[in-house]
């Protein structure tokens, strides 16, 4: 079989289009490479919806943490802490329990059950408590002068903060906000490797990159494919916040601008 002829039948199978049986024997790079890089597939899916709902969702968590109001701040804080408190596979094992027992009541959350809803919904809240603690910390820290300015030109309530104060905690929090967005896409990984279930063999990246390793007793080929994938998402992740980041930049002088640091999270 060719290279290319492997990519037909398997370059989409990790969303069920193509072949339905993995491939048993005489393994080639060719289908090492198209199968891991079929599941990264799901990697994506995860990480993307799950940033762009936890982005809004934090915002909003952000905001309540720094409310006046008790019966907003608490609520808030306590989610954070829990989230921020406890690993994530632990979280995706007790997600995936909490809708098995809803669906046996409410047979509406079946589809909970299911990796593709269900690990997503952990991961959006997740990334929502870290991304909300990063907000947080970004919202106290913005200049007093900036909000007197606002105050001074007439600006206050949903005009200042959309003009002022949400712009500037933005601009303060990207740096930190990307490498959430790295972590993120890394943690994506777990899914397959908790509790929620692949279904007919079609997992993520990792998932294809340890069916390699078992069947041909050799993990320094699918796993080093596997970080090669991620390494070449991290770049793609890397320039396109960078872009934002010089967007929400733009109106300062060449050398007041924030540059990003990206850094390891070691223990999360």
């Amino acid at each position: 079989m060719s290279c290319l002829q492997t990519i037909q039948d398997y370059g989409l199978r990790a969303v069920g289009y193509g072949e339905r049986l993995l491939p048993k024997e005489d393994f080639t790079l060719c289908e090492q490479f198209t199968l891991i890089g079929s599941g990264m597939i799901w990697n994506v899916y995860f990480g993307v919806l799950a940033l762009i709902l936890g982005f809004f969702f934090a915002n909003a968590l952000a905001m309540a943490k720094g409310s006046r109001h008790l019966m907003l701040r608490k609520p808030a804080e306590w989610f954070i802490f829990v989230f921020r408190g406890s690993p994530l596979f632990v979280q995706f094992f007790f997600g995936y329990f909490l809708f098995l027992s809803l669906k046996q009541v409410y047979p509406i959350f079946t589809p909970f059950t299911a990796a593709w809803l269900g690990a997503l919904v952990v991961l959006f809240l997740n990334t929502a408590a870290y991304s909300a603690e990063i907000f947080y910390g970004a919202l106290r820290s913005i200049p007093k002068g900036d909000v007197e300015s606002a105050d001074a030109y007439g600006f206050s309530g949903w005009p200042r903060f959309r003009k002022i104060v949400w712009p500037t905690m933005l601009r303060l929090a990207w740096p930190a906000y990307t490498n959430e967005a790295i972590f993120l896409f890394h943690a994506s990984a777990l899914v397959f490797f908790s509790g929620f279930p692949s279904w007919q063999q079609r997992g993520d990246a990792l998932y294809y990159a340890n069916y390699f390793a078992d069947k041909t007793f050799n993990p320094f080929v699918p796993y080093p494919i596997f970080a090669g994938y991620f390494i070449i998402l991290t770049l793609i992740i890397v320039s396109i916040f960078g872009l934002v980041n010089r967007r929400l930049n733009r109106h300062l002088p060449q050398e007041a601008r924030r540059k990003m640091k990206l850094k390891m999270n070691v223990i999360r």
